[in-house]
């Protein structure tokens, strides 16, 4: 925490590793279940690259909703989850993106 010197009082000492603990469990959690569905369908069809692509999305999204919710902690609920919901929402069109190609068509 910040005091109004600018001086860091140490209040929030300690959450990035934290932040970046839960960050990397969501990831992982997100990314078994692709891996757990290969097990069972032959529909899900991923490679090492494609789980490198998510991983990195994913995490890289979630780094920056904890920064983006961090930066704009003193405006109004509604401007933060707008905020937040805006980093989610590129997130999602770049996984869109890079699974089926519909902005630029590569991905068919």
């Amino acid at each position: 925490m910040h005091t109004a010197g600018g001086r860091n009082t140490g209040a929030d000492k300690g959450t990035l590793g934290i932040d970046l603990l839960r960050v990397g469990l969501a990831t992982t959690m997100i990314l078994l279940v692709p891996l757990v569905a290969m097990q069972w369908t032959r529909e899900v069809a991923w490679t090492g690259l494609d789980f490198a692509a998510a991983a990195v999305l994913l995490a890289g999204a979630g780094l920056a909703c904890l920064r983006t919710a961090r930066r704009v902690a003193r405006l109004r609920a509604w401007q933060r989850v707008l905020a937040v919901g805006a980093v989610l929402v590129l997130a999602a069109a770049i996984w869109v993106e890079l699974a089926v190609g519909v902005v630029l068509g590569v991905g068919s």
